[in-house]
């Protein structure tokens, strides 16, 4: 979704953007002005991102991952880009090397070389081993000219995730976080707050929430009013059942939506993990939010977002260590009586200032470009 919204910016700005998406289709209208290229897709099952799969969760093969690598690279052959944004890599992504690897080199080969830009959250998920960071450091010094990260450094810092930040040789540059702007939305006025909405993002480790909150549905003393239980594409039809099978007369099990921004904008609470475009979707929505950071294998990311969600007091924050139907029904009941809760109060312009900061390092570079060799005496 960060991508698309960078994708669109960009294409308003003026640029001739080409969106490639490697991972599952996501549904709803397609970006303003972008062309788009959609891979082989490539999703997981679980936190462990091992092994990857195809769309119909077959592990991928030496085939698969040829295929992809070959439309990824005639992609950006038809493109000849300006400037080449990847999501996430190098700080993340490792699996994906096998192609992006062969890209990378095959940007390094093209002259006039094209400027390279990590896109990244504005928080990461902190390596176990030093060795990693130090992989990162040495791919970023390789091969990238700057470094986007969509967030605010009064809410996180980038250094706070990683701790070589300061012998980066590309610059970092804050954008603020990228958020939609909702005017693709109906414009009728959204109905009174009713519902209680529980989503888990669009990976496939977010089912034991949802089970959760259904169990907590008749516990808690929202237990009369709609609890819409939202699941994202990487959750297999058997998962989907079971959550059917457990919900009760005044639950609702689908599929997540395109309109999520505009649910939340009609729920009273909304229950969720703290996934970066989650998140951002929650605090600005005026629900009133209980998070579940997911902290399963090894992950910090969303842990690190909670903690902050906390101090700033945007939400109810409930370990997944320790979750059970009963502490999310306690949760669910604080965050209904709260009187208030803080304000989202960062900046939140990441698309469009993205789609600046690009202009404003190509023109740079080819200033530098234009300018004289210096001479040697």
């Amino acid at each position: 979704m960060r991508a698309r919204l960078l994708a669109e910016a960009l294409a308003a700005r003026g640029f001739d953007v080409h969106l490639v998406s490697g991972g599952m289709p996501i549904g709803g209208r397609m970006p303003r002005g972008v062309r788009v290229v959609q891979l082989p897709p490539i999703r997981v099952s679980d936190a462990s991102f091992t092994p990857l799969r195809d769309g119909d969760f077959q592990p991928i093969d030496d085939a698969y991952r040829e295929r992809r690598r070959a439309q990824l690279l005639a992609a950006y052959d038809a493109a000849a880009p300006a400037a080449v944004l990847f999501e996430t890599f190098p700080f993340g992504r490792r699996s994906l090397r096998f192609e992006l690897f062969p890209l990378l080199e095959r940007i390094d080969a093209t002259r006039p070389r094209p400027l390279v830009i990590a896109s990244i959250r504005e928080i990461l998920q902190v390596q176990q081993k030093p060795e990693r960071e130090r992989e990162m450091l040495a791919w970023a010094a390789r091969w990238f000219d700057a470094i986007f990260v969509h967030g605010d450094a009064r809410f996180a810092r980038f250094e706070d995730t990683f701790s070589f930040a300061d012998e980066l040789t590309p610059p970092v540059h804050y954008t603020g976080f990228v958020l939609g702007t909702g005017e693709d939305e109906a414009t009728d006025p959204p109905p009174a707050r009713e519902e209680v909405v529980v989503s888990a993002g669009g990976g496939g480790v977010g089912i034991e929430l949802l089970a959760a909150a259904l169990a907590a549905q008749p516990l808690s003393r929202l237990r009369d009013r709609t609890w819409r239980v939202l699941a994202g594409p990487n959750i297999p039809e058997a998962g989907i059942a079971r959550l059917r099978g457990i919900a009760g007369p005044r639950a609702i099990v689908e599929r997540s939506r395109v309109d999520f921004a505009r649910l939340l904008r009609s729920a009273f609470v909304s229950i969720s993990q703290a996934g970066y475009n989650t998140t951002l979707d929650v605090v600005t929505s005026g629900a009133r939010p209980v998070v579940v950071p997911f902290t399963g294998s090894g992950e910090t990311e969303q842990r690190a977002r909670g903690e902050r969600l906390r101090d700033f007091d945007l939400a109810v924050v409930v370990d997944d260590r320790t979750l059970t139907a009963e502490t999310l029904a306690r949760a669910v009941d604080e965050a209904a009586t709260r009187p208030a809760f803080g304000r989202w109060d960062f900046a939140s312009d990441g698309a469009a200032r993205t789609a600046a900061l690009v202009g404003e390092l190509l023109a740079s570079s080819r200033v530098s470009d234009d300018l004289p060799e210096p001479t040697t005496s």
